[in-house]
């Protein structure tokens, strides 16, 4: 998925459901100068996607801790 968010920002958007977010990267991808900017901003964002899915587990599994 890394590879992708590199090469083809937009659709690492596509692919998570951000539809718009994905529309504002091509636009961005279209300028020679703006691909490197929306490659890291569709790495980072898939980065801060996985950091918020561990921690939501991570707080499930401390709500069923709590529980027993």
């Amino acid at each position: 998925m890394i590879l992708i968010a590199i090469l083809l920002p937009w659709l690492s958007f596509f692919l998570r459901g951000k539809i718009i977010q994905g529309i504002v990267c091509l636009v961005l991808q279209i300028t020679l100068i703006g691909w490197l900017p929306a490659a890291i901003w569709a790495v980072f964002s898939r980065s801060e996607a996985k950091t918020l899915k561990a921690i939501r587990k991570a707080e499930q599994n401390i709500l069923n801790a709590n529980r027993k």
